[in-house]
């Protein structure tokens, strides 16, 4: 196990392979490990580097930096202390955001960005009465609530094991990183999309009813190398629920984005 000290904490994060450097960040409360299905095939002729983030899995979780801000920050950190040059960022749902941020506010260092089911936006009505819902829930019964939400992830097809195990990894992280939800509600990169100078590949999958395709569609049709793919057969997390699938996907997205010269 390896670990790296960036702004103050301890991350825990994992490098294999060699080759083109790819950062792979979960969404929230889970870990590094949601993209065991991803990393074997792709560190035969990439660098792959897990990263559990502030909060999570085996990082520290700290009371304070559990924004939007510092997880970028501590994501560019990384980049920088592990010497990778230009990786592409791989984000799943929250981690989308840390990817598309860290892009747009670092192009000279990100090669290109692929969103996995990202929140660029939250589209309709009740999305704060929601938001309460939830952060009362966690507040009165963290177990409860989390496994009454975390099915909802998932399409039907997927094993009770991979639903149990992301609840467990969620269960063991940080309640600090609650703190990234009232941010997250208020979140829309609509408007500064059309200045992102990288490649940004959207992916979603078709089923996702926690957010719809439809976002990262609209996030893509504004980003000037920005690509759209719906992952047919899955919800919110394609890279578990249809791996073989995703891989597919994501070995297209990674050939759509020239590498950076070193």
């Amino acid at each position: 196990m390896s670990y790296a000290k960036v702004n103050g904490i301890e991350l825990h994060y994992e490098d294999r392979g060699a080759g083109r450097p790819v950062v792979f960040l979960h969404g929230w409360g889970t870990t590094g490990r949601v993209w065991d299905a991803q990393v074997a095939g792709l560190a035969r002729d990439h660098r792959v580097i897990t990263v559990d983030w502030r909060g999570c899995g085996r990082s520290d979780h700290p009371a304070t930096g559990n924004t939007l801000a510092g997880n970028v920050a501590d994501v560019l950190a990384l980049t920088d202390l592990l010497s990778l040059g230009h990786p592409v960022l791989v984000g799943s749902s929250i981690g989308a955001t840390f990817a598309l941020e860290a892009a747009l506010a670092a192009p000279d260092r990100i090669g290109g960005v692929v969103s996995v089911d990202g929140p660029g936006h939250w589209p309709g009505q009740g999305m704060a009465a929601q938001l309460d819902a939830l952060l009362g829930g966690l507040a009165a019964d963290r177990a409860g609530s989390v496994a009454g939400w975390v099915p909802n992830w998932f399409g039907s097809a997927t094993s009770r094991a991979t639903v149990d195990r992301t609840v467990r990894q969620i269960l063991d992280s940080g309640v600090f990183i609650d703190a990234l939800f009232p941010e997250a509600l208020d979140y829309d990169p609509r408007p500064r999309l059309p200045r992102l100078r990288v490649p940004a590949v959207f992916l979603h999958g078709r089923l996702d009813t926690e957010i719809p395709a439809e976002v990262s569609e609209t996030l893509a049709g504004l980003t000037p190398q920005g690509w759209f793919e719906v992952v047919e057969g899955a919800a919110h997390m394609p890279h578990q629920e249809r791996p073989a699938v995703f891989n597919t996907a994501l070995r297209a997205a990674l050939d759509r984005m020239a590498p950076v010269p070193a």
